[in-house]
């Protein structure tokens, strides 16, 4: 069979939705236009590696949930494209196309699957597919038919690449998913800390002060050695005030349940709590601790901005 993926800027439709170019680790199909796009130096993009059960997740009036073993979620310079492919396309052809392209680019498969087998439980209904791993579609019968998925991974020396596909046909139109993911963590100094007298400032006026500098991996609870300089800061400002008693408070973003990010929020403000007993020598009577998952956003929960800010520390004067 001729394989139709290239990487020629040449064969870019004049169609190409503005602003919108191909990834230049992947590609794109023979003919195929951009009808969609996304980029962001750092981003969080979530990919299926086992089949999905969606019932379970309706069961709990939690479709949104991505933290289930089958999804693996990955933190880098991220990029989404939707192809509108041409007349005439399978999507077998355009996944056989794409899995030939990234082995030779030598990528591994992680994992692939085509229709029904791409999901688990009762429901397997194809079109609940592309409305997991494309959201942003707002044709909501684009996978009905015939829907082909593969999650794929480069080992690089400077990180590994993630890159999946999901193709699928409806009547006589065939669309094309590709999520590229560049995995690194984020870089440092986007979030400036405040010097010690502005944050014992801050607390004597407010009573409570957000921190971005205390860090943690997605999904984890251990504190990263990068948050060295605001825990200083806590520290000095504690020595400075042997009366002063701090709540810590953890927060998170709407991602997963309520239940999951209050037990995880909950655990990374006892291991901040944790860091400054066991690393300053602060007497734990002067700190308590809490979660409270994602029930008081600071802003909206819609965009990764809103979300990063979400996503914090709170100090509270008790």
């Amino acid at each position: 069979m001729a394989l139709g993926l290239t990487l020629s800027s040449a064969l870019a439709q004049a169609e190409d939705a503005e602003g919108c170019k191909d990834n230049p680790l992947v590609g794109r199909f023979q003919g195929a236009a951009i009808a969609y796009c996304k980029a962001k130096d750092f981003d969080e993009l979530v990919f299926l590696q086992s089949p999905h059960d969606y019932g379970a997740l309706l069961e709990r009036n939690a479709t949104k949930d991505r933290s289930g073993p089958e999804w693996l979620k990955q933190q880098g310079k991220a990029s989404e494209i939707r192809y509108e492919l041409p007349a005439g396309s399978s999507s077998l052809e355009v996944a056989a196309s794409y899995e030939a392209d990234l082995r030779a680019k030598g990528f591994n498969i992680i994992f692939s699957c085509a229709d029904q087998e791409c999901l688990a439980g009762n429901l397997r209904d194809l079109y609940l597919l592309g409305e997991q791993l494309d959201p942003t579609n707002g044709v909501s019968t684009a996978y009905s038919d015939h829907a082909r998925y593969l999650l794929a991974k480069l080992e690089r020396p400077e990180g590994a690449v993630y890159a999946s596909v999901i193709t699928g046909e409806d009547k006589d139109k065939t669309v094309a998913f590709l999520r590229v993911l560049e995995a690194q963590g984020m870089e440092s100094g986007k979030v400036a800390t405040a010097a010690p007298e502005d944050l014992s400032a801050s607390l004597a006026a407010q009573g409570s002060v957000n921190l971005y500098g205390i860090l943690f991996d997605y999904d984890q609870d251990t504190v990263k050695p990068e948050s060295k300089p605001a825990l200083d800061e806590i520290a000095k400002v504690l020595a400075d005030k042997p009366s002063l008693r701090l709540k810590i408070i953890g927060h998170t973003d709407n991602v997963g349940s309520a239940a999951y990010n209050l037990d995880l929020s909950s655990r990374r403000a006892a291991n901040v709590s944790a860091a400054l007993v066991g690393g300053y020598g602060i007497d734990p009577a002067r700190l308590s601790f809490e979660g409270a998952g994602l029930s008081r956003p600071i802003e909206s929960n819609d965009t990764d901005e809103g979300r990063a800010k979400n996503r914090r520390v709170e100090l509270v004067v008790q």
